[in-house]
């Protein structure tokens, strides 16, 4: 009989069910853009959460395990909708930023196409509790064939073609879609992300099929020739990209991603634009996600070689402050993604860099902006009935905060742990697990 290898061990599972924990004493701010719950109870049975009341409220048996949370400040487990875990795959870098996310707070990603060898078995990992990291939610790509040429796509695509693989594929009038999709939805994704160099019709129908195979559809916010507005009506569930959505008034036709159409970045900044206007009604008319992706013209300012480069990204960094506040307040969902990762020395994740970005340069109010990164990061996904707000029966995933993250965003920093499906990480053993 051939040897079986013992299965990994799992240090950071899921709590078995039966197992309760009752955190009481609490300052619930949940996710929903309310006011704050001072005196809750939060009980959690396994990786759920069975009850949240009032302390005095509280139906908890003898001979639970009690939490005093001391007044501190609950928030939901924090959604980054925008991250790149395998491009190209490294996997120690990977596993080490998804430890810095579940410490730092983060409790779900959305990878928006990578490597989905890599990933898929990532996902599995954190899943099962073989390493630390936040449940990851995984895009498997689709763009026009003349894409295919960029360098990163190879980098995702080692041992096979970019654009003929399950997860990189090549799409034109001649693709057998029912087919693409579904060897799409093989690679378990959860969604097909709708990249560059197609048309709005291809975009709809790329969409409509995904709809009907049952998996979702997130997309670049202008897809070229597809404008904004095409994109947004095809039905995509979200958007990426913020200054995308200012080739919504481009005044030439839009040809390719690789020679984006020239806006008047100052006059949008100054006077904003109907056309803007009507497609943010558009999106909230459609329930369509903008995932803004907005601090990282700054980082992208700050990595630059040049002051061409650097100039560039300043000038994208006040337009998506602009433009991401106005869809705010015309009624858009903004969720939280971010589409890159602070140094791997600094000692917090960039989703707090967003969140101060929504708040102090978008005009967000704080509560808004928790809702932002919770509820509205769960919608990206499609997993808003098991996440993103702390309420009965969602997944036991929270973050405790020794100062409130509403007087200031930077608060976010005072982590005394987060509890993610019912598993507890401690702020103060982050990195002492590396070894």
């Amino acid at each position: 009989m051939a040897h079986v290898d013992e299965p990994a061990p799992t240090p950071y599972a899921p709590p078995e069910p039966g197992t309760v924990t009752a955190y009481r004493n609490a300052t619930l701010i949940d996710g929903t853009g309310g006011p704050a719950r001072p005196g809750t109870t939060i009980v959690v049975d396994g990786d759920v959460i069975i009850e949240v009341v009032p302390d005095e409220a509280a139906t908890v048996p003898d001979g639970v395990a009690a939490v005093d949370v001391g007044g501190a400040f609950v928030i939901p487990g924090l959604i980054d909708s925008h991250q790149h875990l395998a491009t190209p795959p490294n996997r120690p870098v990977a596993e080490a930023a998804l430890r810095r996310q579940v410490y730092g707070g983060v409790t779900a990603i959305r990878d928006m196409a990578d490597d989905l060898r890599q990933i898929a078995d990532l996902t599995r990992a954190t899943r099962i509790g073989e390493i630390p990291g936040p449940d990851i939610a995984y895009a498997s790509l689709m763009a026009g064939p003349t894409f295919f040429d960029d360098p990163r796509t190879w980098q995702v695509s080692q041992g096979g073609t970019p654009g003929h693989v399950p997860w990189m594929q090549a799409v034109d009038d001649d693709t057998d879609l029912p087919l693409a999709v579904a060897m799409a939805r093989g690679t378990h994704a959860t969604a097909i992300k709708v990249y560059a160099e197609l048309p709005g019709t291809t975009v709809a129908a790329i969409t409509a099929e995904a709809k009907r195979q049952g998996i979702g559809v997130w997309a670049h916010a202008a897809v070229f020739p597809a404008t904004p507005a095409q994109v947004v009506a095809s039905g995509v569930d979200a958007v990426s990209h913020v200054t995308l959505l200012a080739q919504e008034t481009a005044d030439e036709p839009l040809t390719s991603y690789k020679t984006k159409a020239p806006v008047d970045v100052e006059r949008l900044v100054r006077d904003g634009d109907q056309r803007l206007d009507a497609l943010y009604a558009l999106m909230r008319q459609r329930g369509t996600v903008l995932d803004a992706t907005g601090s990282m013209w700054m980082w992208m300012a700050e990595q630059a070689d040049d002051a061409e480069g650097k100039a560039r990204a300043l000038a994208n960094d006040v337009l998506s402050a602009k433009l991401t506040g106005d869809a705010f307040r015309a009624g858009v969902l903004v969720s939280t993604g971010t589409d890159y990762e602070t140094d791997p020395a600094h000692p917090f994740p960039s989703l707090h860099a967003e969140m101060a970005f929504l708040a102090d340069r978008c005009g967000i109010p704080a509560e808004e902006v928790i809702r932002c990164a919770t509820l509205v990061g769960a919608i990206s996904m499609g997993a808003q009935d098991t996440m993103g707000t702390v309420e009965a029966g969602k997944l036991a995933n929270f973050v405790v905060l020794a100062r409130d993250p509403r007087a200031d965003m930077a608060n976010l920093d005072s982590i005394e742990y987060t509890v993610k499906r019912g598993r507890r990480f401690d702020r103060g053993d982050f990195r002492k697990d590396e070894q």
